[in-house]
């Protein structure tokens, strides 16, 4: 039976056969987004979101992201939307279903993001992306995750090829993302380092706060998804700025802080926020993208354009939940409300 940990193990080699499809044939289609609409829940959601600066900057487009819920019974489609994009890992979120069936008569021209190409989501689209993971087995996704994340940005990127992105660009875009992607087993070896260091901190802790910038706003999006589905003790994940207004005030002792950081004119910002609240908190851990020797920082060393790092970023959270739910006794293989889909229709 696999595990989360075996998936996580897995990321980069799929990552870079999702890299090696990549088509740098042009979709005429796709010349005409400007104003995408981006329908998603949970972890498809976080996804979204790691990948939002990416899709914008590549493909020259503005994104808004929905819960597709709420988007369907309370929202209102604005007119600037001319392209909608469905994201459902397995294809069977009813929200994102019902919600892109909603939009089925309009104009717009409609995008599913699934590896289940035989799902309502994918039929209802006028044109689908697998997202090449094969079925992931374990509920805790990690491996789809990634996949979303690195699917956007390509699409992102085949949005600009459409609108003319010169094609040196292109390959200069592939390069850099493959060059993230494989350094994915040494992220893995760190992290498991750095948790080893601390098992004790995450073992004992009963309050995980994330705190990130820029597209590692889903990185800690994401962490908060993923502790709260394993580690199972009170978990969020909040902007940088968001942080300062209001949630900081719940701060004591049983704190852990985890602060992401990348080379922006963000950094100093959180580097101030975080001397500010470590005499508050029980802890406070640094992920940044550059290298460190401090002890509780846990330094990454990678390169390149900062809205591309929240690809990897997010690999140390996924095996800190793996990790610190075994430290708690937690058995991820034991199913738990096994029969919430059933009785709330929230999966087709």
């Amino acid at each position: 039976m696999a595990t989360m940990l075996d998936y996580i193990h897995e990321e980069e080699p799929t990552l870079l056969r999702i890299l090696d499809n990549f088509s740098e044939t042009t979709d005429a289609k796709l010349a005409n987004s400007k104003n995408i609409l981006v329908l998603a829940t949970g972890s498809s959601y976080n996804a979204c979101l790691a990948a939002k600066v990416a899709l914008e900057q590549l493909g020259d487009v503005s994104i808004t992201i929905e819960e597709p819920y709420h988007f369907q019974h309370y929202g209102k489609l604005s007119s600037a939307i001319d392209t909608v994009i469905a994201v459902s890992q397995s294809g069977k979120s009813a929200s994102t279903s019902y919600a892109l069936e909603a939009l089925e008569h309009s104009e717009l021209y409609t995008i599913a993001l699934t590896s289940n190409l035989d799902s309502s989501l994918a039929q209802k689209a006028d044109r689908t992306i697998d997202l090449n993971i094969g079925v992931e087995t374990v509920g805790f996704v990690t491996k789809g995750y990634a996949a979303t994340v690195l699917q956007l940005m390509l699409l992102g990127l085949a949005i600009g090829q459409a609108k003319g992105l010169p094609k040196e660009k292109v390959q200069q875009t592939i390069k850099e993302l493959r060059k993230l992607i494989k350094r994915i087993p040494s992220i893995i070896e760190a992290s498991e380092a750095f948790f080893a260091k601390h098992e004790a901190i995450f073992k004992l802790s009963e309050r995980f706060i994330g705190i990130g910038y820029g597209a590692n706003w889903g990185t800690v999006k994401e962490f908060e998804t993923k502790f709260t589905e394993t580690v199972r003790e009170p978990s969020q994940g909040f902007e940088l700025e968001a942080y300062m207004h209001g949630p900081y005030l719940e701060a004591d002792s049983q704190h852990v802080l985890f602060f992401v950081e990348t080379a922006d004119e963000n950094a100093q910002r959180a580097e101030m926020l975080r001397k500010y609240m470590e005499p508050a908190v029980g802890q406070t851990f640094i992920i940044t993208a550059g290298r460190s020797d401090e002890e509780n920082v846990l330094g990454l060393e990678i390169e390149g354009e900062k809205f591309f790092s929240s690809l990897v970023m997010v690999i140390p959270f996924q095996l800190f939940a793996c990790r610190t739910a075994a430290a708690k006794g937690i058995d991820l293989s034991q199913r738990i409300f096994d029969d919430f889909d059933e009785v709330l229709k929230s999966k087709l």
